[in-house]
């Protein structure tokens, strides 16, 4: 029987050994090292892609490695990561982030030290409750170690298994030369087995433990064997990471779940205590967020990691954009026939009927038309306000990228709403005349808008006052009505302090274009609390756009206030709005 073969039969074993009822595509079978590399197979033999749940095997590998015979379980293992853990995108992702809290310093070696963990859970589970020979595998896989890869971090991941499995001390490690690893590895093998059924919460703590050996080794280099999640979440679209788990980051000697013994925590040394992370609800920046991706193996630049993290940041608060409401509509209604005369339109013959009553058409007398009533239709129809934003990105604003930025949070909020009403939206960038970026025009693209809402500038400010006047003072008359919205601070006083550069007024210029606009204006400022009663010349500069041109004016300051304004706007602008007749 070839590899190939042999490694085709493995396969319905290899499911059955989760469940009988489990379903994957079946797996790469490369023959070559250079075919395994073409699916994204480096550095180990074996790898799972979550997002499509395949499966790659570089059999030239596994030949040299002289596991060849263990088809069953090495495919058995890879599927364990794709029924038990990871299992998702999502979770992989999960495990990372928690990962990479517990390993400061050293936080890219965070998806090695996690696929370790995930590799004691699955072959644990496969030696005792599918009595697969995983045991055996293992110790033909340490014969490929050469003594100058052995590394503390080796030493402490196969006494692991040594002790998981009731193995003589040596069989997988014969040199241990750190005085605190048999320990770290009793704790590590009472840790697999107590968080076997809730794996998620023993990442951290696992890396905990890894730490020092981490630490001391400089590298995992020596398990790159081991390493088949690598790159695992490409293409993955990973949910709920904005948030910041609640969990402890705690040293298993310290965890109360694993030793059953409750302690005083003024008896624990300081260092030993555990390190609460931030509470749920506390939120990522917008760099680690980014960093975590990079990690799972998705290939994002800051741009695109940015875009992901203030769609997901923005989902919960979404709410529905403000309608003008139409008139209820008009349908025709047939009533019945009336004689046609001469002079009446030709069109307007009803021939089937009229041959039915006489098939020798003659006007006045055979010939007739239909005769219609109206009725009102069942339901009213909305018409979503476009929105035209612009939002501040000079030196004041933070970089999108960086940390949170609540103007771009705001902007989110905001654009992601209009477009699920069915408006479009124009979003618009500005530090300073020059410094712009816009969408090409009014869309209807969410990805489109949000790559403009996460760019940068961070010079002086002056608002783009010709892109405001052009593009309104363009616009066809039939297209619906537009709002203009300004998320800024009291630079947004620049709209009207300043001329054009054709020497119009900035107050003229932004008059007409809320004429234009046809929707109103709102400019959502960080300002100071009492700002209105403050004498400050920008302020006066944007009190007076409010009395004279009719602004509305809404302070943000927080992601709360935030959400106040979107159902403020809601309320103000179009609840009970006028009907719109001329459109």
């Amino acid at each position: 029987m070839s590899a190939i073969e042999l490694w085709k039969a493995a396969w319905p074993n290899a499911l059955s050994a989760w469940s009988r009822y489990t379903r994957l595509r079946f797996p790469l079978l490369c023959e070559f090292r250079i075919d395994a590399a073409k699916e994204g197979l480096q550095g180990s033999f074996a790898m799972i892609r979550l997002v499509d749940q395949t499966v790659v095997i570089d059999l030239e590998t596994v030949e040299q490695l002289r596991i060849t015979d263990f088809a069953l379980e090495i495919l058995a293992h890879e599927i364990g990561h794709h029924v038990y853990a990871p299992a998702s995108v999502t979770e992989h992702t999960r495990s990372l982030a928690r990962m990479r809290r517990a390993l400061p310093t050293v936080e890219a070696s965070a998806p090695m030290i996690c696929n370790l963990y995930t590799d004691l859970l699955i072959n644990d589970r496969l030696q005792r409750s599918a009595g697969l020979r995983m045991a055996d595998l293992m110790r033909r896989l340490t014969q490929s170690v050469a003594p100058v890869e052995i590394s503390s971090l080796w030493q402490f991941y196969q006494r692991t298994y040594e002790l998981l499995w009731a193995m003589t001390s040596g069989e997988l490690v014969a040199k241990m030369d750190h005085e605190t690893l048999e320990g770290d590895a009793r704790l590590a093998a009472r840790l697999v087995r107590h968080y076997s059924q809730h794996w998620l919460d023993g990442v951290s703590r696992y890396g905990v433990l890894a730490l020092p050996y981490l630490l001391e080794s400089k590298s995992a280099a020596s398990l790159a064997h081991w390493h088949d999640t690598r790159d695992a979440g490409l293409g993955g679209d990973p949910q709920g990471l904005t948030e910041i788990d609640a969990a402890d980051i705690v040293h298993p000697a310290f965890d109360e779940t694993l030793s059953g013994i409750s302690r005083d925590r003024d008896d624990i040394g300081e260092t030993a205590k555990p390190t609460p992370t931030s509470g749920r609800g506390q939120t990522r920046t917008p760099y680690e967020f980014g960093e975590i991706l990079r990690l799972a193996g998705l290939r994002l630049s800051p741009e695109e990691a940015a875009i992901r993290y203030y769609e997901e940041l923005a989902r919960p608060y979404l709410v529905p954009f403000p309608t003008m409401r139409l008139p209820e509509s008009i349908e025709p209604l047939m009533e019945g026939t009336e004689l046609w005369e001469i002079g009446d339109p030709i069109a307007a013959i009803d021939w089937r009927e009229s041959l039915l009553k006489s098939p020798t058409p003659i006007a006045g007398m055979t010939l007739v038309k239909r005769v219609f009533g109206t009725v009102q239709g069942q339901h009213n129809s909305a018409l979503p306000l476009d929105l035209d934003l612009y939002v501040d990105s000079s030196g004041s604003m933070p970089d999108p990228r960086v940390v949170i930025s609540w103007p771009a949070l705001a902007g989110a909020v905001i654009c992601l709403s209009a477009l699920r009403a069915g408006a479009r939206v124009a979003v618009h960038l500005w530090s300073d005349k020059k410094s712009v970026a816009s969408t090409n025009g009014f869309v209807r693209d969410a990805r489109d808008c949000l790559r403009v809402l996460v760019g940068y500038f961070g010079g002086g400010t002056q608002f783009p006052l010709p892109l405001l006047r052009d593009l309104h003072s363009g616009r066809k008359k039939l297209l619906r009505p537009t709002h203009i919205l300004v998320v800024s601070d009291d630079g947004a006083s620049t709209m009207f302090d300043s001329p054009d550069e054709k020497g119009h007024s900035g107050l003229d210029v932004c008059r007409q274009a809320l004429l234009d606009a046809g929707g109103g204006g709102t400019l959502a400022l960080n300002l100071p609390d009492g700002w209105e009663s403050l004498d400050w010349a920008a302020l006066n500069w944007i009190k007076r756009a409010r009395d004279e041109q009719g602004w509305q004016i809404a302070a943000l300051t927080s992601l709360e206030d935030l959400l106040a304004f979107a159902r403020v706007f809601s309320n103000r602008h179009y609840q009970g709005h006028d009907v719109i007749s001329d459109i």
